[in-house]
């Protein structure tokens, strides 16, 4: 079996799907797709136009989510979804949450701000970064803040996808130049602390901070 992860080394879902593929030991070759300039016949691999994608002996699947379902299933090993059907579900939830609430505001407003749109030479709108700062996330991470006290993880007692998923659109608001507030939540500062220190994470954080360093200066 090969596989291809089509994708960009800036994107949260893109990580996310990265760190499972990493965490479960499976090969893969990495194509660079950029979001804003796809390649042509992109939407007969991502229907939808959009990263990642996966290529698996000539097959294709599309979104991130149903990706990580699928490695899931072909290497059980170490398990990322919990047995349990509650807390699978729970899991699948803080995924959503973080694909679809979390993306918005710190990749899709402070991120895309802050990085994506100095990368392609346009000035970055700080007035939207700071009404999300200031307003739309912290009651974004109040919620996570609650979920995780006297926890590690945001469901059962291991790693999960939902701390993954959580956690790569973590990475995003790092490069942005921002972390949660210890002050207001330390459960989420010590949680995000501790997944960027794994060594998956660690070592994407520290290829695409360099990458970062190079072109931005």
């Amino acid at each position: 079996m090969t596989m291809k992860l089509y994708g960009a080394i800036l994107s949260p879902y893109v990580r996310k799907t990265r760190m499972v593929l990493a965490l479960k030991g499976l090969d893969y070759e990495s194509v660079m797709v950029d979001p804003n300039n796809k390649p042509e016949g992109y939407e007969k691999i991502s229907p939808l136009g959009r990263i990642p994608a996966l290529e698996v002996d000539g097959r294709f699947l599309a979104d991130s989510a149903v990706i990580c379902a699928y490695l899931e299933g072909i290497q059980p090993q170490p398990f990322l979804y919990p047995k349990d059907a509650f807390d699978h579900a729970r899991a699948l939830w803080f995924e959503k949450y973080a694909d679809y609430e979390l993306g918005p505001e710190c990749t899709f407003r402070v991120f895309r701000n802050r990085v994506v749109k100095r990368l392609i030479g346009k000035a970055c709108n700080e007035e939207e970064c700071r009404k999300a700062l200031d307003t739309t996330i912290p009651p974004l991470f109040d919620y996570l803040e609650r979920e995780l006290e006297g926890r590690e993880y945001l469901v059962g007692d291991q790693l999960s996808i939902a701390d993954i998923a959580v956690a790569s659109q973590m990475v995003n608001f790092a490069h942005g130049g921002e972390s949660p507030d210890a002050g207001r939540h330390p459960n989420l500062a010590a949680h995000t602390a501790r997944l960027h220190g794994l060594d998956p994470f660690a070592q994407t954080i520290e290829k695409e901070s360099g990458f970062l360093k190079k072109v931005l200066g």
